[in-house]
């Protein structure tokens, strides 16, 4: 029986007839197999005598040669990148926006470039700057119109050391992914693999301008892994690879595109300190050169192996693959030149190990990161193999440990001035890193390559420049909108775009700051001679004054004089607008004129400038001083920091050492005290470098307790003991009014333990306050130290200052205040230190009666305690600082370390320019003055108007100013510095 198919032909026969082709491909792929190879040989002459011989060819001679062929290519974009119409990034749906009228700082022309007009975004990139012509503007549809009314324009800023994604915030155990504990040398990491999409610090970063980071793995590895560059905008995708800014060809395993240009990689690289637990620094440079050496034999096997097979010596690599090594891949691309390397460097001596490291093994280090002592050492920089690396660095913050000692802020112009370039970079927070480049201004950077340190400098290290850091047709359409011009205190985005796509809400946006002194970049001191000082005493020169007057010092044009009153600080004498400025005398340290230059010159023409020393009469010869409309006001005071009780932070051996906790283990006996209570003032230091640097920076006073807090570790402990007020100028205890008030407050830290807890065991929060109400309600006698402070803290003749940001906290808090003021018929001194929720109660702190000392000044999210922060302009229209004045607190600003203190005056400055006219120019001097004695209960502790801060150039909330001099009334004298 046949069955028929498809018209009828039998089934049989076409299982027949289909055999034919089968068999005849069978046949012809055997007959191309021998031809290939029987062919696939062909003669090569080792050399002019040698007989010819024949070589096989593999099968995948091509692709061999094409991968021998990519080793050698040089990372970088293509010559025409620029003319693209469309980035890579662009996604659809993105509107082209026009900024229309603004002062563009483009970063060309090493930065100096500025262009007045317009700036148009299309399709990811910058189509056009200047003078538009219409028909570029006519070709597009639903354009945005922005009018910038003359504000400034910048590229956004890059940050180019972050860890952002992988610290993350609010920072939880399970989001710590900065340091591996496998070992020194781990290469093979990379930050991509940890980044945290959820991070909180990406908007806030965002909100001061920055749109891109440098995402680096941690500092605790000789080696810590791939870095990798990131857009901070969130994409549509959501992920982090799409975060990237190019991707390199390696991220997922592939092979570089032969028709595509390489991309660069990143790595991040440390020495010094913190490799300790690996061992010492000449175990740390043996890890590199071991790590090293072994990437070179990778490399010279894949060297030997190409030179073959490029010369035709196939049978010599018979069988043979491309000689591979995962493990070591990435510091193979560091000796060919691929990778951008990002290197923790501190001190003289590691900046040298590394320096040598690269003429070993010939590869570059694109940058060298935190580098204190870079300034010092520039010639050994040039000698890097590769070329000089870029130095990114701290604007101010030093002394924190052993290696950052003799960091300075003048290092980044020592460095410019070296043809060294410079990048800066905050520690944690990248919201602030345009504050960054206007402390390197202040303290001397050129204004150029001030903002070119955040902007086109870190471009550049990281090999972006092509794409990020300037502004040019075809660069990526990132760009930000400031309020003021970038380089003056307080200057914050109106606007922020990445890839063309607006960041901020409009209605949160800050208006633009009018008036000329905003409009161009701020006038800064002149410290040549300070600088020559810091690099003639390798960083550590001498910070007492350079004078002392005992006599008569006058003061010249000066626009204000500001004087402590029984109603808080008062403005004495102001410069009336468009007249002359006026004068201040000083004889033996005390004012005895303020007003017109010609009367008070006049009126104290016979003034004694006589004074006694050694036993004997001295006449020293009169001094003027021209302030160039400078100021004269109270000294500033700071609290939060332990500033005066340990010379290094980090350096146990230079502090007060361990403290009791009596929450975490007894006391011990011979104290003869249940809670271990200690006073400050027994582990004071004076000539601290930090309280000396406070001085000159016209902060007279500190108060300082014995307790400290890390992000890292937490509270030392919960009883911080009994703080003090000194004086930060004194030279010891003994001198006259060194010890402004021996036992200022009694302070305490309640709140949730850190993450990363390294002081155990834990207590609770139920416990911390359980174990307050019993102190509080005479647990303990007071025939003990902590009996009797703490029922003077709770009768209110001492103020109880506790360290709290969490807000349910303070609330409990506050019913406790109220419970033990109810059953005692007391009133109680309380005080929130710290305090970053303090908002979410302002009124409730207000109505009972409870001071607030603000710090950090501006908020960020550390821990979950402090995570509800009121962010501020531009993410905010209300601060925490007005908020809290709105309600009718007593607010204050403190500090948290103490290489902030220098940056007393300006977060008060600051403070003033984002409450929306509610801190007016009174109102800043009581953040840092009359409302912080007032809560520490220190008013009149400083005789009369107490010392007398000389500012030349501005007043202390600007950076136009430097202080001069310092007039002690007390000690009958003007410091001159």
């Amino acid at each position: 029986m046949s069955t028929k198919f498809d018209g009828g032909h039998d089934t049989r026969y076409r299982r027949v007839s289909r055999r034919t082709p089968v068999l005849l491909l069978t046949l012809c792929a055997a007959v191309a197999t021998l031809t290939v190879y029987a062919c696939n040989f062909y003669l090569v002459t080792s050399s002019r005598d040698a007989p010819a011989r024949l070589q096989h060819i593999p099968f995948n001679a091509q692709a061999i040669l094409q991968q021998c062929a990519s080793i050698k290519a040089v990372p970088g974009p293509k010559p025409d990148f620029h003319l693209r119409a469309k980035s890579d990034r662009f996604e659809e749906g993105t509107r082209p926006t026009l900024i229309k009228n603004a002062h563009i700082l483009t970063g060309a022309r090493n930065g100096t470039e500025t262009v007045v007009g317009d700036v148009l975004l299309s399709g990811g990139v910058v189509r056009g700057i200047g003078d538009l012509p219409d028909y570029v503007l006519d070709e597009l549809t639903d354009l945005v119109t922005i009018e910038a009314e003359g504000a400034w324009v910048t590229p956004g800023l890059i940050d180019l050391h972050s860890h952002v994604g992988l610290l993350s915030s609010p920072a939880t155990t399970g989001a710590f992914d900065v340091n591996s504990l496998h070992g020194p040398i781990l290469p093979w990491l990379r930050s991509i693999d940890a980044f945290n999409t959820h991070d909180d610090a990406f908007q806030l970063a965002i909100a001061g301008g920055v749109t891109s980071a440098q995402v680096l793995p941690g500092s605790g590895n000789a080696i810590g892994g791939q870095a990798f560059m990131f857009k901070l905008r969130k994409t549509a995708d959501r992920s982090p690879s799409s975060m990237v800014i190019e991707p390199p060809h390696t991220l997922n395993g592939s092979q570089p595109d032969p028709d595509a240009p390489l991309r660069w990689r990143h790595m991040k690289q440390a020495c010094g300190e913190n490799l300790s637990k690996y061992g010492t620094r000449m175990d740390t440079l043996w890890a590199f050169r071991s790590a090293y050496n072994e990437a070179r034999k990778v490399k010279s096997l894949q060297d030997n192996f190409c030179m073959k097979a490029e010369n035709g010596m196939w049978d010599e690599i018979h069988g043979q693959e491309f000689p591979e090594s995962l493990k070591w891949e990435m510091l193979v691309d560091v000796l060919r030149g691929r990778v951008k390397v990002s290197n923790h460097c501190y001190e003289e001596v590691d900046l040298d190990d590394i320096v040598r490291l690269t003429n070993e093994f010939e590869f570059p280090i694109a940058s060298f990161h935190h580098a204190s002592e870079a300034w010092l050492v520039p010639d050994v920089l040039k000698r890097a193999w590769g070329g000089t690396p870029t130095i990114s660095l701290f604007a101010t913050v030093g002394r924190m440990k052993r290696e950052a000692y003799r960091a300075s802020p003048f290092a980044p112009r020592i460095l410019a001035d070296n043809d060294i370039p410079v990048s800066d970079h905050p520690i944690i927070n990248s919201r602030y890193l345009m504050h960054e480049a206007q402390q390197a201004h202040h303290f001397g950077l050129p204004p150029h390559l001030a903002l070119a340190s955040v902007t086109s400098t870190p471009a550049r290290a990281a090999g972006l420049l092509h794409r990020i850091g300037l502004l040019r047709e075809g660069s990526d359409a990132d760009v930000v909108l400031w309020d003021s011009h970038p380089l003056h205190l307080g200057a914050t985005p109106q606007q922020v775009w990445i890839d063309g796509i607006p960041q901020l809400s409009p209605s949160t946006a800050p208006s633009q700051k009018k008036g000329s002194f905003f409009e161009q970049p701020p006038r800064v001191p002149n410290y040549d001679a300070e600088r020559k000082e810091a690099w003639d005493m390798e960083g550590l020169p001498d910070l007492s004054a350079k004078e002392v007057k005992r006599g008569k010092v006058v003061l010249k044009n000066v626009e204000s004089v500001w004087i402590r009153t029984e109603e808080g600080v008062r403005e004495r004498w102001a410069a009336q607008p468009g007249k002359h400025l006026g004068a201040v005398v000083f004889v033996r340290g005390t004012v005895a004129c303020i007003g017109e230059e010609g009367w008070c010159l006049t009126s104290t023409a016979n003034d004694s400038s006589e004074s006694e020393a050694d036993g004997g009469n001295m006449g020293p010869e009169d001094i003027e001083i021209d302030l160039q409309g400078g100021s004269v006001g109270p000294g500033l005071m700071t609290f939060g920091s332990p500033i005066g009780i340990e010379e290094i932070p980090q350096e146990g051996s230079t502090g007060d050492g361990p403290l009791v906790d009596a929450f975490r283990g007894n006391a011990p006996s011979i104290l003869n005290d249940v809670g271990g209570l200690t006073r400050a003032v027994d582990a004071l230091q004076f000539g601290t470098r930090d309280a000396l640097i406070a001085h000159r920076a016209g902060v007279t006073y500190a108060t300082s307790s014995l307790g400290k807090y890390t992000i890292f570790s937490g509270p030392q402990q919960i009883i911080a003991g009994l703080a003090t007020t000194f004086r930060t100028g004194a030279a010891h205890a003994l001198e006259a009014g060194a010890v402004v008030k021996p036992v200022t407050a009694l302070r305490m830290y309640i709140g949730r333990p850190s993450p990363w807890l390294t002081v155990t065991p834990i207590v609770s929060v139920s416990t911390q306050i359980a174990g307050l109400r019993r102190l509080l309600l005479n647990g303990v006698s007071d025939d003990q130290e902590t009996g009797r402070w703490f029922k003077k803290a709770a009768d209110g003749s001492i103020p109880l200052i506790i360290e709290v940001n969490n807000a349910d906290i303070m609330a409990t808090l506050l019913q406790l205040k109220k419970e033990i003021e109810d059953l005692r018929g007391v009133r109680m001194n309380m005080v929130f230190s710290g305090a970053t929720e303090a908002h979410l109660l302002a009124n409730e702190i207000a109505r009972a009666r409870v001071g607030v000392i603000l710090h950090p000044a501006r908020p960020f999210p550390a821990t979950w305690d402090n995570h509800r922060i009121l962010a501020g302009p531009p993410l905010t229209n209300e601060t925490a600082v007005g908020t809290l004045f709105k309600a009718g607190v007593t607010v204050a600003l403190g500090i948290t370390d103490s290489w902030e203190v220098v940056a007393t005056g300006w977060n008060a400055g600051w403070a003033t320019l984002e409450s929306n006219g509610l801190v007016d120019k009174y109102r800043r001097y009581d953040l840092v003055t009359a409302n912080l004695e007032k809560l520490l209960g220190v008013q009149g502790y400083f005789g009369g108007e107490g010392e007398l801060v000389i500012y030349q150039g501005g007043d202390a909330f600007n950076l136009s100013s430097k202080v001069v001099g310092i007039a002690a009334p007390k000690n009958g004298l003007v410091e001159l510095f």
